[in-house]
């Protein structure tokens, strides 16, 4: 277990990190304003679960490959960034789904399921989480308690509840304003809208740089 001074710091550090909007929120923001809360809320913590695994993938020393590799990077980013398109392109494409009022958005177990898969999806295929995985978590590792694999995994299961938590704050305040409108017609617009979103943020990962 890392030291509570080690701790503590870990956690102050990932918030800092966590609550300047990236693309894990804009992501769940853009499902919130398609698809509303429910939807949105079970994309984050699928979101955070995926993102939970890129931390452990560095904890048994796979994301050396995605560093040290520009092939196996530029396999994770596109197609992590192709997945993200096609999320959008199928929101733009399911009318019904953009048209749902709140009461019906999470449907039934299968839905569910299948929401918190694309979330998982999208956090598990950004090879720059892995990256910064790689950068910040030896910072705070104790190499006299114990594991250092334990300890990753720990700080790395910490930061995947602080994004769920503040991920959800953000679905939960972008679906007020889906929520908000009562006519098919601009909740429509609004959900394209969304959509869009999505497929814009796939096209700027598929650009971005490797840091």
């Amino acid at each position: 277990m890392p030291s509570t001074a080690q701790f503590l710091a870990f956690t102050a550090a990932s918030l800092i990190l966590i609550v300047v909007p990236g693309p894990s929120v804009m992501f769940t923001v853009s499902r919130a304003i398609a698809y509303g809360r429910k939807r949105a809320v079970l994309t984050a913590w699928g979101n955070a679960l995926g993102t939970f695994c890129a931390s452990a993938l560095v904890a048994v020393g796979l994301g050396a490959l995605v560093q040290e590799s520009a092939l196996a990077f530029a396999v994770v980013k596109y197609a992590g960034a192709a997945y993200l398109v096609y999320l959008g392109v199928k929101a733009l494409r399911d009318r019904k789904g953009l048209m749902e009022a709140p009461e019906a958005e999470a449907g039934g177990r299968g839905r569910a399921l299948a929401t918190m898969a694309e979330g998982f999806a999208v956090g598990l295929l950004n090879p720059k989480s892995i990256l910064f995985f790689l950068a910040i978590l030896p910072q705070f590792i104790d190499a006299g308690s114990g594991s250092a694999t334990a300890q990753m995994l720990l700080l790395g299961g910490v930061f995947a509840v602080l994004c769920a938590a503040c991920d959800t704050v953000w679905g939960v305040a972008a679906s007020a304003a889906r929520e908000a409108l009562k006519r098919p017609r601009p909740r429509l617009v609004l959900g394209r809208a969304g959509g869009t979103a999505m497929i814009g943020l796939g096209i700027a990962a598929a650009a971005g740089e490797r840091a």
